[in-house]
């Protein structure tokens, strides 16, 4: 038996196709599990932020920036931490009073009065928390008064 060796096919014959074609590289999958990661990246960054944030005093300047005036529900009987030491008739603008437990090492004046509806004037004059005060205790005026409108006053003494 002969064995024979068939010629290569010619170069002009068109060459054969798969049955079965099989698709591009799915580019699309590859640019959306990028972006996941990206934000996972940054949805991790966000929470790193706010964790550091709330930690490091964030919560408190939104806070104080919410509710300006942390005295302003103050009443008698509560505490206020400590404020800058007056000398004699001298008046010095405050930020950050507020009010705090009486309990607490913060407390340094008491509130032994509160008076609404006052003016700049009257807040000024020298007899306003004089009926709160007791005969020879050193008493302190801290009021919260817009320019032009009405406010409210806290009569205090050092929290013994």
């Amino acid at each position: 038996m002969s064995e024979q060796v068939a010629p290569p096919p010619a170069s002009d014959a068109a060459p054969q196709q798969p049955a079965v074609e099989t698709p591009p590289p799915a580019e699309p999958e590859a640019k959306s599990s990028g972006g996941k990661k990206a934000l996972g990246i940054i949805g991790a960054i966000v929470v790193f932020l706010v964790v550091a944030g709330l930690k490091f005093g964030l919560g408190a300047a939104i806070g104080n920036f919410l509710n300006k005036d942390e005295t302003a529900d103050a009443k008698s009987g509560d505490c206020i931490a400590e404020l800058p030491e007056i000398k004699g008739d001298k008046e010095e603008e405050v930020d950050g009073a507020k009010v705090v437990e009486c309990t607490s090492t913060d407390a340094a004046y008491s509130v032994v009065g509160r008076i609404d509806g006052q003016t700049e004037t009257q807040a000024k004059a020298e007899t306003t928390c004089n009926e709160f005060f007791k005969e020879g205790q050193e008493g302190y005026v801290f009021y919260s008064i817009e320019s032009g409108k009405k406010g409210y006053v806290l009569c205090l003494t050092k929290k013994a």
